[in-house]
């Protein structure tokens, strides 16, 4: 969740950063040049440029990010045997799935916790915290490593920011188109942009974006399969399964914890599936459930 939650954090500052700034320079005026009251096809470039541009803006700039947000200790040169262990496993994995060596770091956090980003298969970097390696037996924590190779190896973060673009281009033309006829048909302006239209297309183009996430969450929970299934590949199915096991394991609610200490729990069927809509990666119990399957099949 930290890979996600740091591209689309970066994503979604690129893109209102960008809209802020165009609104505040009038560039948008150039659709009405010639008389033409709103030119859709004009929109929709623009839309595409700084959509996309949004999107791979945060794709290069993922391992900087990752670096200075989550504090990470690079490892170019091993101190300890857990160091070298590390290096060296990643290196093997990464040998296996036929992609470049990359970066390795740790990040201080009690939690278990991984996650890759970069910008393609041998400019990665791969992560762990320093509770999962507290935590997890070697063969669990090369599961893990597997894990976030897989995601490497499959070329994840490259379709993700193809995936977030297209959303950027629509979320953007759409509410621009919705701010335009509200600007005409309710603030009645002739010429030009009133207040309504700037007002009108930011909060459109911030629900629009939520509602466009579900997408986003959709491919996300969909490459977790993929890269449990690396994982397996790589480390051993068994493996997978016992650190995923690990993780459904600590991310238990206690007996008779409060429920505001839940974690974002939800009563009820409907309302579970919708808060399901917005998740990055799907229940473990669907995932340990799909390897046992896909080893099941293998036997």
């Amino acid at each position: 969740m930290l890979r996600i939650g740091l591209f689309l954090l970066t994503n979604l500052a690129v893109i209102m950063l960008a809209s802020v700034t165009l609104q505040l320079l009038g560039v948008e005026s150039i659709l009405q040049d010639n008389g033409v009251d709103l030119d859709l096809g004009s929109l929709l470039v623009f839309c595409a440029v700084f959509g996309m541009a949004g999107s791979f803006i945060s794709l290069l700039l993922s391992k900087f990010m990752a670096k200075r947000s989550m504090g990470l200790q690079m490892i170019e040169q091993p101190r300890n045997q857990q160091e070298r262990w590390l290096v060296e496993t990643v290196q093997q994995l990464a040998r296996d799935a036929g992609i470049g060596m990359p970066e390795v770091g740790i990040f201080p956090s009690p939690v278990s916790n991984a996650f890759a980003t970069g910008w393609n298969k041998n400019s990665a970097l791969v992560a762990v915290s320093e509770g999962l390696l507290a935590r997890m037996s070697p063969e669990e924590v090369k599961a893990v490593l597997g894990h976030e190779i897989g995601h490497v190896a499959n070329g994840d973060m490259v379709t993700l920011t193809l995936i977030q673009g297209v959303v950027n281009t629509f979320v953007m033309f759409a509410a621009r188109v919705i701010g335009h006829i509200a600007d005409r048909v309710i603030f009645k302006t002739q010429q030009g942009y009133g207040p309504g239209y700037w007002i009108v297309t930011l909060i459109a183009q911030f629900v629009l974006g939520i509602l466009a996430s579900i997408i986003v969450m959709w491919f996300s929970r969909w490459r977790e399969f993929r890269a449990d299934q690396a994982g397996a590949e790589l480390a051993g199915s068994q493996n997978m399964i016992g650190a995923l096991r690990r993780l459904q394991a600590e991310h238990e609610v206690p007996k008779g914890m409060p429920r505001e200490l839940a974690a974002f729990g939800i009563d009820g069927d409907a309302k579970a599936k919708i808060s399901k809509l917005f998740m990055g990666h799907p229940p473990l119990e669907e995932r340990i459930a799909a390897l046992q399957e896909a080893a099941s099949r293998v036997a």
